[in-house]
Order: structure tokens, then sequence, then C-alpha cells
């Protein structure tokens, strides 16, 4: 489980680089009708920055942070670490559903991500204390 969080934790750090390339680079996508994929629009809104810091560094760098914790054995930290990311995640997934009604590839991506390395994580996390009550 740990080699598995530690490749999708850089697979999310990829993830949320491209999206903050996308956050900044002059490339735009064709205007496309609501209720569809379009990832320039997401990365360009409004919510895709928070106090002038864009999402997608808090993408970054939890991702490698969930790494670091995984990496150093942490579990019950990364299992603490998971669930906070994928509050964040589904909170964010909330307005590209309900808001913008757009979705970002990416940013999609990252949801089912976030949702594997908790699930990950929070297997470990029961495993190694199951393994200690024995």
């Amino acid at each position: 489980m740990r080699n598995l969080i530690l490749v999708l934790a850089l697979v999310g750090v990829v993830l949320s680089s491209i999206t903050l390339w996308m956050h900044y680079a002059d490339v735009s996508q064709p205007s496309i009708s609501k209720s569809t994929w379009n990832s320039s629009f997401v990365n360009r809104s409004s919510y895709a920055v928070v106090a002038g810091i864009p999402v997608a560094m808090f993408g970054i760098i939890g991702y490698a942070v969930l790494g670091l914790l995984t990496w150093y054995r942490r579990k019950t930290l990364t299992a603490i670490a998971a669930l906070l990311g994928l509050a964040y995640v589904l909170y964010l997934t909330n307005i590209e559903a309900h808001i913008l009604n757009v979705w970002c590839v990416y940013c999609v991506a990252s949801l089912i991500v976030m949702v594997i390395v908790t699930l990950l994580a929070l297997g470990q996390l029961v495993f190694a204390t199951n393994r200690s009550a024995q």
C-alpha cells in the first residue's frame, strides 16, 4: 500500500502542476456549453485562487506532504492528511458541479487520486493497528 500511495502522490503532484500551469498559461479552450469539460475556465475562475494563491499550489504542496508522510511511515498523519485533502477536493468538486457548472478533467482526476489515496491510507492505518493488537 505504501508504494502505491507514493506513486499516487506523485501523480497528484503532476496533475496539480498541470492545473497550475493552466492557471498562468495564456492558453484557453474554446467556449463550451455549460455542464461540460473546460479546464481553462475552471482554472481561471475566481474559485481557483485562495488568498492570492492558486488552488493548484495547495494541491502540489498537499500531495508532496502526503508523499513525505508516507515515505517516513507516519501512518496516522498520512490518514489525517488524506482525509483533509479529500474534504478539500470534495469542496472544490462541489463548486464545479453546483456553482461553475463546468468540469476540469485534471480536477476530477485529482479527486479520483485523492479518494484512492485516502482509502489506501485508512486501510494502511487499520492494517497496522490490527497487526500491532495481535
